[in-house]
């Protein structure tokens, strides 16, 4: 069977494929707006061993964490057609609990090849507070703990999952009618695997496995022999926490890399823990950026990795611990250490820090507006874009969302139709970004008008640290959560619940890039 480099390109670009379509199919199959305008959710295939065979550009913590973790998630059925799996326990293949990830078999010519996955950020799974991601101190006050568990059993309805989603979660028949969306993207991706002969799928999977895994040793052999380390901190915890350090030590040596965060803070009481599989996403997204962009997208690219993160640390949380917060704030703190560390090895190719946090703005309440009947849960998340650090060939990019999410804005059209919410302001934030022989991307402002009262809760970071800058460029601006009400301005905390009333207004201000390069000055004679 033909295996040479165009082929295996082909067939590369095909799988990926796949997963766009995916991708499509529940971006317009779902109902809320935080997966159907956001599109804060990500596709995969694997194969029956659970190893990533191939994924759409999605959101990077979903797709490494996934990759990470579904080897152990598969051998926990005896798997038969129709079968419909779900789950977001985060000891046990999840992230945070508002991640629910649906997963099917593909079955050709009656044998198991693999599965089709999709995994969505939802905008409630019960818990204390809307939208599941408050200060909690808990696992179980977060939410519905799903553990691997059928929905769909050979074709039939395990009707507990729906009852329990009815019972404990906010706005119920919008969670249960995006969790349908995602069984319909997996069916496609089913389908379409299934249109290969399986002989033909696993010679070329199996090819494809050899090509990833060269081209991550390749990337890792480019890097000088040596041991590199950094570190920084997560602010606080919202729960009365000091800064909690998160340090790394790299380790190159030929073709392989060894990630060692022994010496980080151990776990903590509020949710800014990190499940295991979040510390590995994050480690593997920085290795894959450095990696040519045509590479492979498969489990074998991470072969070369080895990560430590000693267990009831930050970074590897044990079972019941919060971790609302890990998943979008922890894991890009991962990211900054680790890019941080490289920059000492490779500072070429490493940008300065990038805004280090995901800005996230959860409100929630009832009598909504729009298509939510009066009396009716409606909750809203967003997360904020902010500066790219600079880097050796230019400036960062402003006001976009920042490696370990990709996800789109809510249009201000479709926020104030659903929603008693009024944008007053959306802007870039001018001067953000840190100065430099090459700048910092800028931040941006967004402010909300309460127009019912509800709650919010607010997960953000770099409201006490700056984005650093590298080469002698300057660290960006840290970010400012403010509160508006009866004519005074106050500032809120980074990590909080409130009550609002009508009339209240918040306003956001996010970090900006870190600078690169010392800034130029002319000269004086």
């Amino acid at each position: 069977m033909r295996n040479d480099a165009v082929s295996i390109s082909l067939f590369a670009h095909r799988l990926s494929a796949i997963c766009e379509e995916m991708g499509a199919v529940l971006k317009r199959s779902a109902i809320s707006p935080n997966i159907r305008d956001r599109e804060d959710f990500s596709c995969a295939l694997f194969d029956k061993h659970g190893a990533l065979i191939a994924q759409a550009a999605h959101i990077p913590v979903h797709l490494g964490s996934m990759a990470f973790a579904m080897a152990d998630v598969v051998g926990r059925f005896d798997w038969h057609t129709g079968d419909v799996v779900v789950f977001n326990d985060p000891a046990l293949g999840g992230t945070h609990l508002p991640d629910i990830t649906v997963v099917i078999p593909v079955f050709i010519e009656g044998e198991l090849f693999g599965f089709s996955a999709t995994r969505a950020h939802h905008a409630d799974i019960g818990g204390k507070s809307p939208g599941s991601m408050g200060v909690e101190t808990r696992l179980e006050d977060e939410g519905l703990i799903i553990s691997p568990s059928y929905w769909f059993e050979a074709g039939q309805e395990h009707i507990d999952l729906p009852t329990q989603f009815r019972e404990r979660v906010r706005a119920s028949e919008e969670r249960l009618g995006d969790l349908a969306a995602q069984k319909a993207a997996c069916g496609v991706g089913a389908q379409r695997l299934a249109e290969f002969p399986i002989a033909t799928l696993n010679d070329k999977v199996s090819a494809l496995m050899h090509v990833s895994e060269a081209y991550g040793r390749s990337t890792i052999a480019d890097i000088p022999d040596g041991r590199y380390c950094f570190e920084d901190v997560i602010e606080d915890d919202g729960c009365g926490s000091e800064a909690l350090a998160v340090r790394v030590s790299i380790t190159i040596e030929g073709d392989s890399a060894i990630v060692d965060f022994s010496g980080t803070a151990d776990q903590t009481r509020g949710p800014v823990n990190c499940p295991l599989a979040v510390t590995a996403a994050s480690v593997l997204y920085v290795f894959r950026c450095l990696m040519p962009k045509h590479t492979p997208q498969t489990a074998a690219v991470f072969h070369p990795i080895q990560i430590i993160a000693p267990a009831a640390s930050l970074l590897h949380a044990q079972d019941g611990a919060a971790v609302a917060a890990g998943n979008v704030e922890t894991s890009q703190r991962i990211v900054d250490v680790v890019l941080g560390a490289l920059a000492k090895a490779i500072p070429e190719r490493i940008p300065a820090a990038a805004q280090g946090t995901m800005n996230n703005v959860i409100f929630g309440g009832e009598e909504g507006i729009g298509d939510q009947a009066a009396g009716e849960d409606w909750l809203y998340y967003e997360t904020l874009a902010g500066g790219m650090g600079a880097h050796a060939s230019g400036g960062g990019l402003s006001a976009v969302q920042c490696h370990m999410t990709n996800t789109k804005n809510s249009s201000i059209e479709v926020l104030e139709m659903h929603y008693p919410l009024q944008v007053q302001e959306y802007a870039m934030r001018g001067g953000s970004g840190g100065a430099g022989q090459y700048q910092g991307g800028n931040g941006l402002i967004r402010e909300w008008l309460i127009r019912r009262d509800c709650s919010v809760s607010l997960l953000s970071e770099r409201r006490r640290t700056s984005p650093y800058g590298l080469q002698g460029g300057d660290a960006g601006a840290m970010g400012i959560n403010r509160f508006h009400r009866d004519g005074e301005w106050q500032q809120l905390a980074a990590k909080g619940s409130w009550q609002l009333k009508a009339g209240d207004i918040i306003r956001i201000e996010t970090p900006g890039g870190g600078g690169f390069g010392a800034e130029k000055k002319e000269k004086s004679y």
